[in-house]
Formats: C-alpha cells, sequence, structure tokens
C-alpha cells in the first residue's frame, strides 16, 4: 500500500516527483511541479488521442470518475461537481449569476488574491454594496469579525479558504455553519487548501478551486462545486452546446439546461487537464489527506523554527506566537521578512541554488520570501535551504 513514508523513500521519491532531482522545490502555493503518475495518465490520454477521437468513449468514463474523486475529497455528491478552471470562472459565474437586487450586499476581503476579489467589486455596476473586511491582521478572519460586519442585507459572504501570503486558514466550518442559519450564501476560494489539507463543503454553497497548486494537477483544470439546493438559482452564465440541451446540436428556442453541474460547463472540456487532476487526487486520497495535512504542518514547524534561529519573521509573526495559537490556523505556506538583509541577494542567492519559492510584496510594499512545502519535501532540503538563508 502507498503511503507517503514509501514515497520519501529514495530512489521512488525522485521517480515519483521528478522535480527532486534538480530544485528543492518549495512553491506548491504558487504553481506546482507535476509528479509522474500525472504526467504518466496525461501522456497515455495523448498517445491514444492521437490514434483517434480525443472525445473517445473511454475519456467520459474518466470524467465521470473524476466528478466522483472531486466530491469524495469534498464531501458531496458527484452532481454538485463542475470540471472547470482556472479558479476565477467559478468565482466569476457565482458573482454573475445570482439573482442579486439592488441593495443586496456582499461581504468580501479586499486584500485576498485578485481572484477572489474583482468578480465581487464588479458587482457594484449592479448595485450591490460591498462591505470589505479590515481584520487586525492580515489573512485572520474571523466568524466573530464576520458577524460584526453583517446587515439585514447581507446576502453573500465570499473567503478564501487560506490567505496567499499570510498562510492564515479559516475555520469554513464554523463560519459556514453560522452563515446558514441566517440564510446567508457562503463562496469559497479553495484553491490555497484543497489536497493539503482536509475541506468540507457541509456549509459551503460554492466552492472553486484549480488543480495547479496543492492538488499537484495541471494548469486550467480545476473543480468548481455548486450545493444541489443552490443550482436552481445560479443561473449558468456562460451558455454552450455541453450544458444546454440541444438535440441533434440544433440550437433551440427556449433553454433547457443539463441537470446537474454540468449546466456550468459551456463547452468542450480541458480533457487532458482533467486526466491528469483526476491522477493526483487519486494519489492525494491514497495517501489520505488528514496524514499529508500533518506532514505538511510536521514541515513548517521544522523550518519556522529554523528561520526563527536566524532571526528572520513571519508575516503573521506576533499573531502565530500568541498562547492560543493553533494549528488549525496555520498552513504550509510560509511568508517570512528579512530584517537587514538584502532580500533581492538573498533570492538571487536561493535561485542560483535550485530552490523555488515566490517573492511576494505586500500592499504596504514590504517584500518576503514566502514557501510553501508538500508532503514530499524533505526535512534535509529545508535544512539546505536554512544553510543558504544564513549570513
Amino acid at each position: 500500500m502507498m503511503t507517503i513514508s514509501s514515497l520519501l523513500a529514495e530512489p521512488v521519491r525522485n521517480q515519483e516527483f521528478p522535480v527532486t532531482t534538480k530544485t528543492i522545490f518549495l512553491a506548491h502555493a504558487a504553481v506546482t511541479a507535476l509528479p509522474h503518475v500525472v504526467v504518466k495518465a496525461m501522456e497515455e490520454f495523448l498517445r491514444q488521442a492521437s490514434l483517434g477521437s480525443q472525445e473517445d468513449p473511454v475519456i467520459w468514463e474518466i470524467v465521470q470518475k473524476t466528478r466522483e474523486t472531486a466530491a469524495r475529497l469534498l464531501g458531496c455528491h458527484a452532481d454538485e461537481i463542475a470540471l472547470l478552471g482556472p479558479t476565477s470562472i467559478g468565482l466569476n459565474l457565482v458573482a454573475q449569476g445570482l439573482p442579486w437586487k439592488p441593495g443586496d450586499a456582499v461581504i468580501f476581503y479586499g486584500d485576498d488574491y485578485p481572484s477572489n476579489v474583482y468578480p465581487w467589486r464588479a458587482l457594484q455596476q449592479r448595485g450591490v454594496t460591498l462591505i470589505p473586511l479590515q481584520p487586525e491582521h492580515p489573512g485572520v478572519i474571523t466568524w466573530e469579525h464576520i458577524e460584526s460586519m453583517l446587515t439585514p442585507s447581507t446576502r453573500l459572504v465570499a473567503l478564501a479558504s487560506c490567505h496567499f501570503l499570510s498562510g492564515y486558514r479559516i475555520d469554513i466550518d464554523t463560519i459556514g455553519r453560522n452563515l446558514h442559519e441566517r440564510g446567508i450564501l457562503f463562496c469559497l476560494d479553495g484553491i490555497q487548501s484543497l489536497g493539503a489539507f482536509p475541506v468540507s463543503v457541509d456549509h459551503v454553497d460554492f466552492l472553486s478551486a484549480d488543480s495547479h497548486k496543492w492538488l499537484l494537477g495541471p494548469c486550467g483544470a480545476g473543480i468548481f462545486y455548486v450545493r444541489r439546493s443552490c443550482q436552481d438559482i445560479l443561473t449558468p452564465t456562460l451558455l454552450g452546446s455541453w450544458n444546454v440541451v440541444s438535440p441533434g446540436f440544433i440550437a433551440q428556442d427556449k433553454f433547457a439546461y443539463y441537470p446537474g453541474a454540468r449546466r456550468y460547463e459551456p463547452g468542450t472540456l480541458n480533457l487532458p487537464g482533467i486526466v491528469g487532476m483526476h491522477a493526483a487526487m487519486e494519489l492525494l486520497l491514497t495517501l489520505g489527506v488528514e496524514v499529508i495535512a500533518n506532514r505538511i504542518l510536521h514541515l513548517r514547524r521544522f523550518f519556522v523554527e529554523g528561520l526563527r534561529s536566524l532571526g528572520y519573521r513571519l508575516y503573521l509573526e506576533e499573531f502565530d506566537t500568541r498562547p492560543q495559537a493553533s494549528d488549525k490556523e496555520r498552513s504550509g505556506i510560509i511568508s517570512v521578512e528579512s530584517r537587514g538583509r538584502d532580500i533581492q541577494e538573498l533570492a538571487t542567492r536561493l535561485e542560483t541554488h535550485g530552490v523555488a519559492f515566490s517573492l511576494r510584496r505586500s500592499r504596504s510594499g514590504k517584500e518576503f520570501l514566502r514557501f510553501s512545502p508538500h508532503f514530499y519535501n524533505t526535512e534535509e532540503e529545508l535544512q539546505r535551504v536554512l544553510d543558504l538563508m544564513k549570513t
């Protein structure tokens, strides 16, 4: 049986994660390198597609299996899953497809990743009131903060499951449960959590996530979840022959959508990407997402301890070191500032020695090195990075 321990053994790790042969890859919060199992699945699809139609009957079995696998990952039904990427497509489908009335209000976080900001800001053109959250610490959004911003007109709350720079993970279940008790919809950008930590949509109405980060899948293949009870109120705004019933490929005078979340897929699916995403999700589910999460948090503790010993500070240093801090708030995103060091010189040094990471900037202009290890990274790799970061 495949386990994380068996994958970490050499030469298996190099075979299954070829990037490890040349790079210390700590950039999963950006765009992942593809595991061998994903490349193999996509190559097999492409080989078969070179011998006949890309829409061979077998591919539709894989498409259905992908919906089912995504449903297992989220704890929902397969007919609640549309296979759409990137993340912004799903978020825009929510923003543009709900029946807004003038005066309806949306709560969102203006310092979230742009994909989860612009769709909501655009609603001002439709008379929707925007209520931006302003937490005390970047990305630290709690139910208490949201509750204080609610108004009788609040229709939807749109949040990220994990902040892309601070790495704070919100309490999805508590926030969602409380919103539903008040009849308020909950939309989640899940891309910085899905694949790294368990994500349940028990109290979520909409979720969008591309596979190219922690899911270890290809770019442009993703998951768009729409709760069954919301599918009648969320009107598809992208229309085509795949989601509108068109017998004999003849356009009809009246729209009739196919049942389930397929109604949000307007045209030809990204079949190579879906095949790769399916292989990636099966790998993660085989290993166990809870086990993966524990491994990521272990690597985080090891790396953060080393960084602090060298004088680096987390983006959320004061918040993360408070007595009541919990791993439930933490993620695999580790952003640090370098006081008294030339961060550009440091970034160049890391790149020269084959370290993949991200250089990010806050709204105030402060620069951070962002590291984001996954379960297949090792303590030895992290120690090598720490050695490079000494002055």
